[in-house]
């Protein structure tokens, strides 16, 4: 049996490495690398960003790197799949401990990606202009996760068109009008502008039960 991983203390003697604070370190290793390739990607775009650069800003080795992502294409799979997670965490929590309308439940999960559009700008705006650089599985990979997200939102104005809440005709376009409003906060919202987080999520929420209602209300 091979020996655990040892950590050198202080007074300079070793202390064997616990599985979970070897699973915790390489967790924060790749938090690091996550958040750097995050912020390349947002300032040089992916073509201009490079792996080098990306492995510079998250403290480790280049060939470390390429052992956690063997390409560049691999990182931005992560990166837009860790914010979508994020994101559909977040959605699906809020509509999941929101009021029993329909309304409210449409409400309550635009104003969660309101929320993490703002919380979470440059993932957003990576999200909107970095995506058209994937093909293949790759590309499929986000697309998978991103309609997990969709869904939530055509299933919450169809089950209100249903029970004649709402009116629209054409829901699952609504539901996409819906998602477009959420999603381009984050290419506009200033921290230091006019309205709040929360006032902006409320005033997305009332444009988003208007495109609901249709235009036979």
């Amino acid at each position: 049996m091979s020996a655990l991983p040892s950590t050198v203390m202080n007074d300079g003697s070793y202390a064997a490495t616990t599985p979970d604070q070897t699973r915790r370190t390489r967790g924060a290793k790749l938090d690091g690398i996550l958040e750097a390739a995050l912020g390349s990607f947002a300032e040089l775009g992916f073509s201009g960003a490079s792996m080098r650069t990306i492995a510079g800003r998250a403290g480790t080795s280049l060939s470390n790197l390429y052992n956690y992502f063997p390409s560049k294409d691999d990182l931005l799979v992560a990166v837009l799949k860790s914010a979508n997670d994020e994101l559909l965490d977040r959605v699906t929590r809020t509509v999941d401990s929101s009021g029993p309308s329909h309304e409210e439940r449409l409400r309550a999960a635009v104003r969660a990606y309101v929320g993490f559009s703002t919380d979470h700008q440059l993932a957003s705006i990576v999200a909107m202009s970095e995506f058209r650089y994937l093909a293949g599985e790759r590309r499929q990979d986000v697309v998978t996760a991103r309609d997990s997200t969709q869904q939530i939102f055509v299933d919450l104005i169809s089950e209100g068109v249903e029970a004649g809440a709402f009116a629209t005709r054409h829901p699952r376009e609504a539901a996409r009008a819906v998602l477009l409003l959420c999603s381009t906060v984050a290419t506009w919202f200033q921290p230091n502008g006019g309205l709040t987080p929360e006032a902006l999520a409320e005033q997305q929420a009332d444009f988003a039960v208007a495109i609901a209602r249709g235009g036979d209300r």
